[in-house]
């Protein structure tokens, strides 16, 4: 038996989707990038979407769109982050000039504790990245009042949470932007992408012109950023804002919209398997006296479960590196939870940031977490497998 972190979910419509592409010449972003675009915008009720080449992209075009705008960020502004997400939910913030203030995670949801976030506002204080832990929403409506209170921009990093709801919209909708992955172990995969939502004209026209090199050519004749000139070849290449290649190719576009069209039922088949886990954990911590604490759920959410996250504890609680060694010798591929206490990472130096108190809960989701994946598919056999295994190391200790 073996139990991996992803698996493949394509099949022959992805497979012919690429091939097809390939056969027309046409790989370079064109007319399957933007049908692509507006059909996820249609899926999960935006004005707008971006595609790009990495969930990370999706993540810069986002602050850089707000930052050039001229309307929300200037260098120095701070912008609150949980101190557990992936390296680049940070980087584009300090990389356009803002300071990142850590907080604390709430040790239940994993997700930022939205009860610490007041008392490190500061006047600088412009915006808070709501980050969507592995398939589970955020409290929106305490960090929305925050926001509304203090005139805060809310962006979202949804990367790890495609099809999650909060009082029954879709996360990535519910701040001023947000972003999506489409890499291999994420709920839809195009090879790599990312998309950026919003139902903002004017941050959708930064952002197309962001994505590629920062030149006018990708704006409408009338737009928000740009007085065109009407001469055809000036107003193609005229640069007019520090931008980036983060294009996307047409065969993650096609590939993405056979995927797009299972997303329910893969979303479907991660719940199930989200059920038979919270019952297999139930049976151990039964049987073994509470010996691994799992995600919780916020209240009004449908969350999408990206993965099994468990907290080590009581007799095994120091015993992660054994546990987590046991499994991979049995085929069960684990792994901490996301990055761990992100502001233990070397590069912190590097980062204009602030560590705002302690951070009690992201320490010990960094030396007591791991998690399996879940998958699109049924993994009913892996995960009783994941239990026999469970059950001999518990045994032993």
């Amino acid at each position: 038996m073996q139990y991996k972190l992803a698996e493949n979910t394509w099949n022959s419509e992805e497979l012919l989707a690429g091939v097809q592409t390939l056969l027309s010449g046409r790989c370079t972003m064109g007319d399957r990038v933007k049908e692509f675009e507006q059909k996820f915008a249609e899926t999960f009720n935006s004005k707008y979407a971006v595609m790009s080449n990495s969930g990370s992209s999706a993540n810069l075009l986002m602050v850089a769109a707000l930052k050039y705008s001229n309307k929300n960020f200037e260098d120095g502004d701070e912008i609150i982050v949980p101190s557990v997400s992936w390296a680049t939910t940070y980087y584009p913030i300090h990389q356009l000039n803002l300071k990142l203030k850590f907080v604390d995670i709430n040790l239940d949801t994993l997700n930022i504790d939205e009860t610490k976030i007041e008392q490190y506002i500061t006047p600088k204080t412009k915006g808070i990245m709501a980050v969507n832990i592995l398939g589970n929403p955020c409290n929106f409506k305490v960090i929305n009042d925050i926001a509304k209170r203090y005139n805060l921009v809310v962006l979202e990093d949804n990367c790890e949470s495609m099809f999650a709801k909060y009082d029954n919209k879709f996360c990535g909708t519910i701040g001023q932007m947000g972003t999506f992955s489409t890499f291999f172990s994420h709920h839809i995969c195009t090879i790599e992408g990312g998309i950026t939502v919003t139902d903002s004209e004017e941050l959708y026209q930064y952002m197309l012109s962001l994505r590629a090199h920062g030149w006018t050519r990708e704006l409408p004749s009338k737009n928000f950023v740009y007085e065109k000139s009407g001469k055809k070849i000036d107003d193609m290449f005229k640069f007019i804002l520090p931008g980036y290649n983060l294009r996307p190719t047409e065969i993650s576009a096609a590939i993405g919209l056979q995927q797009l069209k299972k997303l329910p039922g893969f979303i479907d088949q991660r719940i199930k398997n989200y059920n038979l886990f919270n019952k297999i954990v139930t049976n151990l911590n039964n049987k073994h006296d509470n010996v691994l604490t799992i995600q919780k759920m916020e209240d009004n959410s449908s969350p999408s479960y990206f993965a099994f996250t468990m907290i080590l504890s009581n007799k095994i609680k120091d015993k992660r590196e054994d546990f987590m060694n046991f499994l991979l010798s049995h085929n069960i591929e684990c792994r901490p939870i996301v990055a761990g206490n992100f502001t233990k990472n070397p590069v912190i130096k590097y980062l204009n940031n602030e560590i705002c108190g302690e951070m009690t809960n992201a320490d010990i989701i960094d030396s007591r977490g791991l998690f399996i994946g879940n998958h699109s598919q049924d993994i009913s056999n892996e995960l009783i497998y994941f239990n026999e295994i469970c059950e001999d190391f518990i045994s032993r200790v």
